[in-house]
Formats: C-alpha cells, sequence, structure tokens
C-alpha cells in the first residue's frame, strides 16, 4: 500500500510540476535575460513552452522538483533515440522547492501530497559540437533568480555529466 502511496505521490508531483512549467509558476519575466558566465548562452525565449522530457524528485540537501523541458530537435532526437543529440538541441532543467501542499494534504485527510514552491534555478544544455567541443559538445549555463551563475560553478557541469558519456552526456531518459 505504502508503494501504492508513493507511486501517487510521484505521478502527482509530476504532474504538478508539468502544469507549474506550462503555466509559469513562480517564474519571472526578469528571469528571461542574462548569459551565463560568459559563455553565450542565454535563456532562450519561450523556452517554459518547450516540451516535458521528464520531471523528477532530488532528494538530499537539494530536495527539489525538476521539470527538464526540450526544444524541438530535442524532442525528436529522444523520440527517435538519436544519440548523439543534434547540434541545436537545448535542455532545460527548471527547479523548485519540493513544498507540502497543506490545502490537497487538507482533502486527503494526511500529509501525503507535495507541490513547486519557490524557484531555485535554471540550468541548460546547449548542444554545438564544434563550439563546446572540449566539454564533449554541450556548453552548460545556469540561472538563480533571473541572473547567471558565476563561471566557476560553470566550469563543474562538465565533469559531473562524464559519467553520462554513454548517453551523449545527459541524465534524463524520455518519458513518454
Amino acid at each position: 500500500m505504502k508503494r501504492l502511496q508513493f507511486i501517487a505521490l510521484l505521478i502527482f508531483a509530476g504532474v504538478a510540476t508539468a502544469c507549474a512549467v506550462t503555466f509559469g509558476v513562480h517564474a519571472s519575466a526578469a528571469a528571461d535575460k542574462g548569459d551565463a558566465a560568459g559563455s553565450g548562452i542565454e535563456l532562450p525565449s519561450g523556452y517554459r513552452d518547450w516540451r516535458v522530457v521528464s520531471v523528477a524528485h532530488e532528494a538530499g540537501n537539494l530536495n527539489d522538483l525538476r521539470a527538464i523541458l526540450g526544444n524541438d530537435p530535442a524532442i525528436k532526437a529522444y523520440r527517435e533515440a538519436t544519440l548523439p543529440f543534434p547540434d541545436g538541441t537545448i535542455l532545460a532543467r527548471l527547479a523548485w522547492a519540493y513544498t507540502p501542499s497543506e490545502e490537497n494534504n487538507k482533502v486527503f485527510g494526511r500529509e501525503q501530497s507535495f507541490v513547486a514552491g519557490a524557484a531555485t534555478n535554471i540550468q541548460l544544455m546547449v548542444k554545438d559540437s564544434k563550439k563546446y567541443a572540449a566539454t564533449g559538445g554541450w556548453g552548460f549555463a545556469q540561472f538563480t533568480n533571473g541572473k547567471p551563475a558565476g563561471e566557476e560553478l560553470i566550469k563543474t557541469c562538465y565533469s559531473c555529466h562524464i559519467p553520462a558519456k554513454a548517453n551523449d552526456y545527459v541524465f534524463t531518459h524520455y518519458a513518454p
């Protein structure tokens, strides 16, 4: 029974996250500007309208809900199982605090519902095999409160993605 409740919680969290992405909940227009660490990577116009690749709950110190979105080349590559991803692919990872829903829990009669809370950050992976040849063909960027992360943080992205080399350095699998 607990397993079913956990699965239901994950499905609910995923749907809530996807809805939050679709309607731009907790996101400000100011987050659409800025260049990450001089990389030339900016938040793409209309990225919040991209398709959902997958959703996740990251536990541990981060304890957040995430929606991974892909532009059209990303979605096409995922659907056709194309690796490596083609140049022009962009993946966006939007994250929110993992927050209990008092409103939903009142309906359920117990604590079981969690929703997206305050936005924490947005991360991007941009595929350009020539420009980013030194980092597996991917450029990385992170934005917090609309401001790009510093160069030192961005330098650490590639090393974290090395374990996913067999999947073209991408952790997220497509959830059709």
